[in-house]
């Protein structure tokens, strides 16, 4: 968990993901189009990955897939459904220009 939140605490925003993972992609792709530079952490390329994974899905709450995991201003959002859901209720970009990763 030490790793997750120090990794987390490198950019504004931080997702962690699985290179095999559709929806990482899908989330990744959104944060670049909103012109977000995220750091893009591929769990399955760390040498702690398995480690990370499991402690990013006790964050999560124990439900679902681990990934993606989305942190904003060292803050863990949650995964796809809340990322698109704050999307589309026209909150990210505010939460995006808070944590300082969009200036327009």
């Amino acid at each position: 968990m030490d790793r997750v939140m120090k990794i987390a605490s490198e950019r504004a925003v931080v997702v962690f993901t699985l290179s095999s993972c559709c929806m990482c992609h899908t989330v990744t792709r959104l944060m670049a189009d909103l012109g977000v530079n995220a750091l893009v952490h591929e769990l399955d390329s760390d040498p702690r990955g398995k480690d990370m994974e499991r402690a990013l899905h006790k964050m999560l709450g124990g439900r679902g897939s681990a990934v993606p995991a989305v942190f904003i201003g060292a803050k863990l959002v949650g995964g796809t459904n809340r990322v698109m859901s704050l999307h589309l209720a026209g909150e990210l970009v505010s939460m995006l220009k808070s944590a300082g990763a969009l200036w327009l």
